[in-house]
């Protein structure tokens, strides 16, 4: 038997699940609106905490593009890579991030920079700022990036404790994952199958379900249109981070516009390696 003794949860959080209690019980008296309220709110501030690495990302990024010093001895890109591995320092010591959520985000840090040596080798997109800490045209905090996606999955997974109706099998799954990782490198060279894996993608996952818990009741919306939100998401943080000057796409070269639309369905696609990546480490600890 495990006489280890159970960690005491942080006091932040113990005050937070007091003031949720409170928040309950004054909308359990008004009714159903403020019931219904009250969940919105608290799926609200779950997914929040859910994209927190991500969201610190982001902030960095927009925040050292308006203010970082033109002249400093440490490039921006650099400070971007120190300061990324501080905040996920800070992150677990705070008990914000599990330390499975950090190895995540190293496992999607090595699988993301890969690809980038290669896309960046083919002219997919530039960084167009000088750094020391780099690995070909890329520089080293482009995979907390990648890692921002997987501990977004992870940590929602874990927050809304998700369950599933008519999943399909790992293997499947990773079957898909596979290709469609190799799919990003071979199309340059072969003709790009893209459409086939949104096919399987959606024969896959078309009668999959996700159960989440917002408070006390599973809610359930299809697995598929998660994925799309997702990605959409994603888009959006892309569109935030090219405007910074984090990265550019060739038609960004001469200035800043929209990312085109059809990187949403390349978003679509990577995030299905990050969502069986995930997986696998659930089905392990299951």
């Amino acid at each position: 038997m495990d006489r280890t003794p159970a960690l005491a949860p942080p006091s932040w959080l113990r005050a937070v699940h007091s003031l949720d209690e409170g928040a309950a019980r004054w909308a359990r008296v008004r009714g159903s609106w403020a019931v219904a309220l009250h969940e919105l709110v608290c799926f609200g501030i779950k997914q929040a905490r859910a994209c927190l690495f991500g969201g610190c990302m982001l902030a960095l990024l927009v925040v050292t593009w308006a203010f970082y010093p033109a002249g400093a001895w440490l490039a921006r890109y650099d400070f971007l890579v120190v300061a990324s591995l501080a905040m996920q320092g800070v992150l677990i010591a705070l008990g914000l991030e599990t330390r499975d959520e950090a190895k995540m985000i190293l496992c999607f840090h090595l699988v993301g920079t890969a690809m980038e040596v290669f896309k960046t080798a083919m002219g997919s997109w530039v960084y167009p700022e000088a750094s020391l800490l780099r690995i070909g045209g890329v520089p080293l905090f482009t995979g907390f990036m990648y890692g921002a996606v997987g501990s977004y999955i992870a940590r929602a997974w874990r927050l809304f404790e998700f369950r599933f109706v008519r999943h399909p099998s790992f293997a499947a799954t990773a079957w898909l994952a596979l290709a469609i990782y190799v799919n990003f490198f071979t199309h340059h060279f072969l003709p790009d199958i893209r459409w086939l894996l949104f096919g399987a993608l959606a024969a896959l996952f078309g009668r999959t379900w996700v159960l989440f818990r917002v408070r006390h009741v599973y809610r359930r919306m299809p697995l598929l249109l998660g994925f799309v939100l997702v990605a959409l998401f994603i888009w959006f943080a892309e569109n935030l981070g090219t405007f910074a000057s984090a990265w550019r796409y060739p038609a960004q070269r001469h200035g800043w516009q929209l990312v085109p639309l059809d990187k949403l369905g390349a978003w679509l696609l990577l995030m299905v390696i990050s969502y069986v990546l995930v997986s696998a480490v659930a089905r392990r600890k299951r």
